[in-house]
């Protein structure tokens, strides 16, 4: 994996100061050199934003193209309701507009496994920090050829992420462990928070990859939906949060229709439990 850090991002630049500075593991970007995070993640800090960092990957060196390594994002979580949140979501645009970076109807490829991990991780840790921890709809850039995941931090009106939300995250991140027995799924419908495949991830051996909301569903064609499919690795079908969005003419053709029960169940402690957020957010 490599983490991609923003200067200009509160959380992104909390995390990376509980790294410090990691040795450099060898080659620059843009003048800046990779640091060796963990025996398998790289740290890369950016100067700008980095929903706008269309491309960075283009950046990297080609060897790690080659292997096409996981990029992953620290970030801010904004929401008009100042949601309080733990975050992980794929990277993308379903719907014509794209306003937070990326390009209309396009996605970035996915990485269930890993990105569930995370989710799993921070939801068994997410009681102690005082936050939900919930998966996100696939609603933003930057756009990349590699896969790509967002790990977010919201704290509402707060003026920064509190110390345990960023402690959370920073010793998360770099010791992601993908779970190969993780059937893979692409999820359609729901709120943007995704309650319904977050529960189904904790509980279950579903790791999930491009999650579609209702609210994208209302708008989207054959052609964005069957690119939202390309973009899922390894998926065996769809998943829907409701029976009827199953009959959306725009799904047709996409995998087989899943059943919850598809999966085998996890053994779950009690600090994976919480609530999900129910606003929308970035």
């Amino acid at each position: 994996m490599v983490v991609i850090a923003s200067a200009t991002d509160p959380v992104a630049t909390r995390v990376a100061e509980r790294w410090g500075t990691p040795p450099a593991a060898g080659a620059m970007v843009d003048g800046a050199p990779l640091r060796q995070l963990s025996p398998t993640t790289l740290l890369l800090r950016r100067p700008g934003a980095h929903v706008r960092d269309e491309r960075v990957d283009l950046r990297l060196p080609a060897e790690l193209r080659a292997r096409g390594v996981t990029l992953v994002f620290p970030s801010i979580h904004r929401s008009e309701q100042q949601v309080e949140c733990l975050t992980v979501h794929p990277l993308g645009n379903a719907g014509p507009t794209a306003e937070i970076g990326g390009r209309p109807r396009t996605f970035v490829p996915a990485d269930p496994r890993r990105m569930t991990a995370l989710l799993r991780a921070l939801r068994e840790r997410a009681a102690a920090a005082g936050l939900p921890a919930t998966f996100e709809a696939t609603h933003h850039g930057p756009e990349v050829a590699l896969p790509a995941f967002f790990a977010e931090i919201g704290y509402g009106a707060a003026p920064g992420p509190s110390e345990a939300a960023v402690r959370v995250l920073a010793e998360e991140i770099p010791r992601i462990e993908p779970d190969p027995g993780d059937r893979v799924a692409l999820g359609a419908g729901g709120g943007h928070y995704a309650p319904h495949f977050t529960d189904l991830a904790v509980r279950r051996r579903w790791a999930f990859g491009h999650l579609l909301s209702r609210h994208a569903l209302a708008t989207i064609d054959s052609a964005t939906a069957l690119a939202a499919w390309a973009a899922t690795p390894g998926a065996e079908g769809v998943l829907f949060a409701r029976a009827e969005d199953a009959h959306l003419p725009a799904l047709a053709g996409l995998g087989p229709r899943l059943k919850e029960g598809d999966a085998p169940r996890r053994p779950v402690g009690g600090a994976a439990t919480g609530a999900s957020p129910t606003a929308s957010g970035t």
